[in-house]
């Protein structure tokens, strides 16, 4: 029930925001009734980070900050949120992007204030098992097996799935044309054999058009993984489980594509990464106990060429020829 009412809540603003924008200028064409009093104050906000370009789930994110922040301290009184974000119990990556969502307000309705900085603590991300990933997306029947399932194989983030229409995948080939998140690389993804087959099943049973989002957004997504997940976790008497967020299934793709490629670059790559370091966690996740080597070639003269090497020496790979340009490191 819990995911259902956060959807509903989530929806339930979606449609005063469309609401507010049908009313453009004219507020005796609005339909508006504010949720509190900071409401208004707040969805202008948010129609003015439409009006700039930024992505729906961006909005969306940095929206449902500020309407945090407006049910809990004054959001005219710069100091006075400052000081609640700083005494909130909570990460420090979460208190920056209560203060960079905030930021954003402060900018609009021309405020002045000192922003706070959070150095964000690093972290190792949660791999889980294939039996655990397997386990869960078994739980969901054919709808939600298949949006999973491709997660699980193609190392999409959930907003990138969200976007995906039929316009940006080839059943015939079974690949996946992505519009990467994060202005991150552009880059082609194979999808399975049976997992190609489960999505062409999906899509002909719902009667999929050319041009219809093939999931609900990643709010909503997440909600129904939790739900689907703890309800494994109970079934199976694993609590462990309850830990794996949807977002974790990115971080098995990631590994096992390293652990079966050993190429860092072509992890990177398939990520759609702009900085290889984002990449080069994975390489500590999986511990390698053979001295063997892989090797990987730089082709001289391109434009990328010494990009390619910085990126291959940064991955630990040592240069061992003169001519021509291989690369070597330990498996």
């Amino acid at each position: 029930m819990f995911f259902q009412k956060r959807a509903g809540r989530s929806a339930r603003y979606d449609r005063r925001v469309r609401n507010a924008e049908a009313a453009g200028s004219n507020p005796a064409r609005s339909t508006l009734t504010p949720a509190h009093p900071d409401f208004e104050e707040t969805l202008n906000v948010v129609l003015n980070l439409k009006k700039n370009g930024l992505a729906e789930d961006t909005i969306e994110r940095y929206g449902r900050r500020i309407r945090f922040l407006s049910k809990s301290t004054y959001l005219k009184n710069p100091e006075m949120v400052k000081n609640f974000i700083s005494s909130q119990k909570t990460s420090n990556a979460n208190k920056e992007a209560l203060t960079n969502a905030y930021d954003h307000y402060v900018k609009f309705y021309g405020l002045t204030w000192i922003k706070p900085f959070y150095h964000k603590e690093e972290s190792i991300p949660n791999v889980p098992t294939t039996e655990q990933v397997n386990s869960i997306i078994s739980f969901f029947k054919l709808k939600y097996a298949t949006i999973f399932s491709v997660l699980r194989d193609t190392g999409l983030r959930p907003i990138e799935l969200y976007r995906l229409t039929l316009k940006n995948i080839d059943l015939e080939k079974g690949i996946i044309y992505p519009k990467t998140a994060k202005n991150g690389a552009g880059r082609t993804l194979a999808i399975p054999s049976q997992t190609l087959a489960m999505l062409k099943n999906y899509i002909a049973k719902h009667e999929i058009g050319q041009t219809e989002r093939l999931t609900p957004n990643r709010r909503r997504l997440c909600d129904i993984w939790v739900h689907g997940r703890n309800a494994t976790a109970i079934k199976l008497q694993q609590p462990e489980l309850t830990k794996i967020r949807l977002y974790d299934l990115r971080h098995y793709y990631a590994t096992m594509l390293y652990a079966k490629t050993k190429d860092i670059l072509l992890v990177k790559q398939q990520l759609g990464h702009i900085r290889i370091e984002h990449t080069l966690i994975y390489t500590h996740l999986i511990n390698f106990k053979t001295d063997e080597y892989i090797s990987r070639t730089v082709q001289l003269g391109t434009p990328t060429t010494l990009k390619e090497m910085c990126e291959l020496a940064e991955a630990g790979f040592t240069k061992f020829t003169e001519g021509y340009q291989i690369f070597k490191k330990n498996k």
